[in-house]
C-alpha cells in the first residue's frame, strides 16, 4: 500500500514537472507590424502562406510571434490594370504590446507596373 501511494505521488511529480518544462518553453508573445504602401494605392494584400486578404494599400498589419523571433512572410499585391507583384521579408516582432508595434511598423513599398 504504502509503495502504490509512493509510486502515485512520483507519476503525478513527473507529471507536473512535465507540465511546467513544456509551459516554460513557449516564451512571451511579441509583436511586429508591418505598413504596406503601394503605388499607386489601393492594391489588394495576401498573405501567400495561406492566402488570406490583409487588407488594400496603404495597409497596417500587425504579426504575433514568440520570444521576439522574426518571422518570413510572402505576399502578393495585385490591382486591376496593373501587374501582380510578390515580395517577401523578415517580420521583426520585437516588440511587447500590439500598440507598440504599430507605433514603429516596418514599411514595405511595392511599385506597381501597368499591363501592356
Amino acid at each position: 500500500m504504502l509503495r502504490q501511494r509512493f509510486v502515485a505521488r512520483a507519476a503525478a511529480f513527473c507529471a507536473l514537472g512535465g507540465l511546467a518544462l513544456v509551459a516554460g518553453c513557449a516564451g512571451p508573445k511579441t509583436y511586429g507590424a508591418v505598413k504596406f504602401v503601394s503605388r499607386p494605392p489601393g492594391a489588394e494584400v495576401v498573405n501567400l502562406k495561406d492566402d488570406t486578404h490583409l487588407g488594400m494599400t496603404p495597409v497596417l498589419v500587425t504579426w504575433e510571434g514568440e520570444d521576439g523571433r522574426p518571422e518570413y512572410v510572402t505576399v502578393e499585391m495585385h490591382k486591376a490594370g496593373y501587374r501582380e507583384e510578390i515580395t517577401s521579408f523578415w517580420v521583426n516582432t520585437r516588440h511587447r504590446s500590439r500598440a507598440e508595434a504599430e507605433a514603429e511598423p516596418q514599411p514595405v513599398t511595392v511599385e506597381l507596373r501597368k499591363r501592356k
